[in-house]
């Protein structure tokens, strides 16, 4: 049986709460990837951006979930041995070899978007090829019929049929030799 107008109402209605729910969630978890930490003058200091390279590392009291840092901890002040990790950051190596494949599959979607890219620049060279050739046609067959010295007759705006003098003969042959010039090479 099939719903009724209100269950069917109700039901998108529900579903669009709960999308607009799903959407706020995410964009609450971007708001907390921030980073806090002590400055020079004693201050806390929050902020989406890392803090200065010149800050103790002992003065960062959060990161971001999910980066990892890249800036190694001055030698002088660490006592762990060289291959622990900061805590709150993962290792570099399985990282390093994840960027690597996202590295790879970038190169091949940009090459895949030049090749695109190339062949459309192709395609329309071709096209403006075609047109001067048949440009080129044309204005040849035009030299021809008024090097013929027969009389031409043409419309005029007003829709009036009117034969070409010599003056008008003479324009329209520089015309049609300036498109031969340009078109036929």
């Amino acid at each position: 049986m099939p719903l009724k107008f209100e269950e069917r109402y109700t039901f998108a209605m529900k579903l669009i709460q709960s999308l607009f729910a799903v959407f706020l969630t995410c964009s609450c978890a971007a708001a907390v990837a921030q980073w806090q930490w002590i400055d020079g003058n004693g201050r806390r200091v929050i902020s989406d951006r890392s803090p200065p390279p010149n800050t103790p590392e002992k003065n960062i009291l959060k990161r971001p979930t999910g980066r990892t840092s890249v800036t190694p901890a001055p030698a002088a002040t660490t006592d762990a041995p060289p291959n622990a990790t900061v805590p709150g950051t993962a290792p570099l190596a399985p990282s390093a070899s994840k960027n690597a494949g996202i590295d790879k599959e970038l190169e091949a979607r940009k090459k895949a978007a030049l090749d695109a890219e190339a062949a459309k620049r192709r395609e329309e060279e071709e096209r403006i090829t075609k047109a001067k050739i048949e440009n080129c046609a044309r204005a040849k067959q035009a030299k021809a019929t008024f090097d013929s010295g027969i009389r031409i007759a043409r419309t005029n705006a007003a829709g009036e049929r009117e034969v070409m003098d010599d003056a008008a003969r003479e324009a329209e042959i520089k015309r049609v030799q300036g498109i031969m010039a340009t078109d036929c090479k």
